[in-house]
């Protein structure tokens, strides 16, 4: 019996996969260092917690309105408002299971069998299988190390044609962890206008950036650009809750009726205790945020420099997010023994079996050159994994 074509084109998560591979090692006993998985290694904070026990306590264990309690929705609407400075009422917020459900939302809300989405190149694994599962067609903008793995305007119109529907705006990136400026952001939002498409703006990760002020959301450089802007963030990254699965995002009205119609068939709502979470996330005290943030900037600031020292390898700097691109350009058609590294899969996959050590090949993110560190972990761990890969590239004949 024939199966889903759509389903059997899909790739797994290389992420994932990597993160699996780690967690299989670690529970076998085996000194195993993971950089792999895009999650903070803090602890979800306190009050955050207890907001949680008191919704079960409480009898909060029922089923909310499909796109999301009105107290959520009007908790967000503040954060957009008085971080953002963006005006959105409860009728342009879905709260769905993650970010990543969002996104399905937002792209499935968008196309038609056919219709094209630029993705800029590294991209996170995820967008280009979710553009395929959407009936999309990825269209990939390639970006290079020596403009810091971002487009401008015009490359960005070069790859225009009428099948376009939208571009994925991803800053802070996943893996790169580039951002755009407010001005290139102008620039691209002109484009944008102008061809009357959309785009999905991710960012999940906004609160993550180092060295310069937060940028603003593309879509809060005016109305015309408002009306064709799907953001897209959640409580994961910036409160350490990526368990807790709490996604949204925030459209204009027609959009998010067909976002709020199809969730409520596919899932229903969002996990109701989570729910009264990220509303003591939001609302509460955002301390723990700070602390986060200059821990992460530490580990950003050791590990590239550290790696720029070790010979073979090397990264630019990251202005955002929690990772490290490490291009390996230098190391193709090295051995390990008898086994060569022709890119980064395996990279990754020598590594780990003879140092021990996960990281993420970027095949899967559309530059097989480099391998994605996430700095997410402890400083030992960081200077364990440095000191294992200085030891990996020594044996490499």
């Amino acid at each position: 019996m024939q199966l889903s074509k759509k389903y059997q084109s899909i790739s797994p998560s290389s992420t994932l996969s990597i993160d699996s591979k780690y967690k299989a090692l670690k529970a076998a006993g085996i000194d195993v260092v993971g950089f792999g998985a895009g999650e903070p290694d803090f602890d979800t904070p306190q009050h955050i917690k207890d907001a949680a026990i008191r919704a079960i306590n409480s009898g909060y264990t029922k089923y909310t309105p499909a796109s999301g309690m009105i107290e959520l929705k009007e908790a967000i609407c503040k954060k957009f408002r008085e971080e953002n400075g963006l005006s959105y009422g409860i009728e342009n917020i879905v709260v769905s299971n993650g970010a990543k459900h969002s996104l399905m939302n937002s792209l499935g809300a968008i196309l038609n069998p056919g219709d094209e989405v630029i993705l800029p190149a590294p991209y996170w694994v995820s967008y280009y299988e979710m553009i395929l599962l959407s009936d999309g067609v990825p269209v990939i903008l390639h970006t290079s190390e020596e403009n810091d793995f971002k487009f401008n305007a015009k490359d960005l119109e070069a790859l225009i044609t009428p099948k376009t529907k939208a571009l994925i705006l991803n800053t802070p990136g996943n893996p790169t962890g580039m951002v755009y400026t407010e001005e290139e952001l102008r620039a691209i939002a002109n484009v944008i206008e102008e061809h009357d498409i959309f785009v999905i703006s991710d960012e999940i990760y906004e609160q993550l950036v180092y060295d310069m002020d937060t940028p603003p959301s593309i879509a809060s450089l005016g109305e015309n650009i408002k009306n064709r802007t799907i953001i897209v963030n959640g409580v994961s990254k910036t409160y350490a809750m990526t368990g807790w699965r709490i996604g949204y995002t925030a459209a204009n009205s027609e959009i998010t009726k067909l976002m709020s119609n199809v969730q409520s068939h596919y899932t229903s709502n969002p996990n109701s205790i989570a729910q009264h979470a990220a509303i003591a996330a939001l609302e509460g005290p955002q301390h723990s945020v700070l602390e986060m943030k200059k821990a992460f900037n530490e580990r950003r600031l050791y590990m590239v420099e550290r790696m720029n020292c070790i010979p073979g390898v090397s990264c630019i700097k990251p202005q955002g997010a929690f990772y490290v691109m490490m291009n390996i350009t230098k190391l193709l058609g090295k051995t390990a023994g008898n086994r060569k590294i022709d890119g980064s899969d395996s990279f990754a996959q020598l590594f780990l079996e003879l140092n021990n050590v996960a990281v993420v090949p970027c095949s899967g993110f559309g530059n097989d050159n480099y391998v994605r560190w996430s700095y997410a972990t402890s400083m030992d761990n960081i200077k364990k994994g440095l000191d294992r890969l200085e030891e990996f590239i020594n044996n490499l004949r």
